[in-house]
């Protein structure tokens, strides 16, 4: 698959061989901020947004190949381009230091990293972080879950896209629902009290099967958010009208009844009530009911670029700092801090659908 990742800011070192051991790349020079923390050490971007939420990308490797998510024949990173886990968490120290309290830990599959257990109790550690959480398609999480539970991790989102065996198939081109049925019990069993199911609404695949995933979820005591399909990456099926979030509320008011909810996971859902269940319904409507004005999140890819906004192909290019500079960490806290300057007002996938402006793919941003 070819390489539509965008250039960035600062460029990245492209020798072969590049390790984090290697001496021979310069120290890179100070970046001047471009907008400053407030007393309180938070990121706030030119727009006034406070950033506390950082998304990490710990691998772009998955188990499965989702058909909205990856190109059915990509190329993943060579080992020397993707962030070692000491330098995953040099990147999420230097977030916390600056006010950062939520870290999401996501791939690819983060559960199919190497020794991603060190890394989260590391992340969970970190003084200032109130919430560590991981996302993840749920195959690994028969065997993980009891470790990420002693780890720190707080919750754990799960995509499902589908409740048909088939269909699974069919989506993931090689994924096995049963496993991922078994995860979510798993993750229960180990304590985790309300698991998340994420499910991307797709004209072409599930809409028939929403109000079932509801039921599954209410049955289970789990929550379940339905989220707009993006477009991202230069696909290789016709991309259809995205399905939004009004027209699935309308299917879904057939079967429930939902009460409006004030309540947050401190990302872009806006929840439902059901009454006489405990599931919240969620919906992330990044077409129809877009949340830029309120955005708190960046995201870290597993190649060290930092993008403050994922419709948007601005990004700085972090893991030649953290290569250069094993010290004290003031050029990477500057980069940092620079990027929140050229964080986007908003996105616009409105007019992206026939052809997308971001042609990066979901597994090289993270999820």
């Amino acid at each position: 698959m070819r390489d539509e990742s965008p250039t960035p800011l600062i460029a990245s070192d492209s020798r072969t061989g590049f390790s984090a051991s290697s001496s021979s790349i310069s120290s890179s020079s100070q970046i001047a901020p471009l907008t400053a923390p407030d007393a309180n050490g938070t990121l706030v971007d030119s727009f006034g947004r406070h950033i506390t939420y950082l998304r990490l990308s710990i691998t772009d490797r998955c188990d499965l190949r989702c058909c909205y998510c990856m190109d059915e024949k990509t190329t993943f990173l060579p080992r020397a381009q993707v962030l070692t886990l000491e330098e995953c968490l040099r990147v999420a120290a230097a977030f916390v230091d600056l006010g950062v309290t939520k870290i999401r830990v996501t791939g690819g599959e983060p559960l199919v990293r190497h020794n991603v257990v060190w890394l989260l109790e590391r992340l969970a550690a970190l003084p200032g972080v109130r919430e560590l959480v991981i996302t993840t398609n749920g195959s690994q999480l028969e065997r993980f879950a009891p470790a990420l539970r002693k780890a720190g991790v707080k919750r754990v989102n799960i995509s499902l896209d589908t409740l048909r065996a088939e269909r699974f198939r069919t989506i993931t081109r090689v994924g096995d629902l049963d496993k991922v049925l078994r995860g979510i019990a798993a993750a229960q069993a180990a304590g985790f009290r309300r698991p998340k199911i994420n499910t991307v609404m797709m004209r072409d695949s599930n809409f028939d099967e929403l109000s079932d995933l509801v039921r599954f979820a209410i049955d289970r005591n789990l929550d379940i958010s339905f989220i707009e399909e993006m477009p991202l990456g230069d696909m290789e099926r016709a991309r259809q009208s995205p399905l939004r979030s009004d027209e699935a509320m309308a299917l879904l008011q057939k079967h429930f009844i939902f009460l409006p909810s004030a309540e947050s996971t401190g990302g872009p859902a806006r929840y439902w009530r059901i009454p006489g269940t405990s599931t919240r319904v969620g919906f992330i409507s990044p077409h129809s009911h877009n949340f830029c004005g309120s955005c708190n999140r960046v995201r870290v890819s597993s190649r060290g670029e930092l993008f403050p906004c994922l419709g948007n192909s601005g990004a700085v290019a972090l893991l030649p700092l953290l290569r250069a500079d094993s010290t004290d960490g003031t050029s990477l806290r500057a980069a940092i801090v620079r990027a929140m300057g050229i964080k986007a007002k908003g996105h616009d996938f409105g007019h992206q659908l026939d052809a997308p402006q971001v042609l990066r793919f979901m597994s090289m941003t993270g999820g």
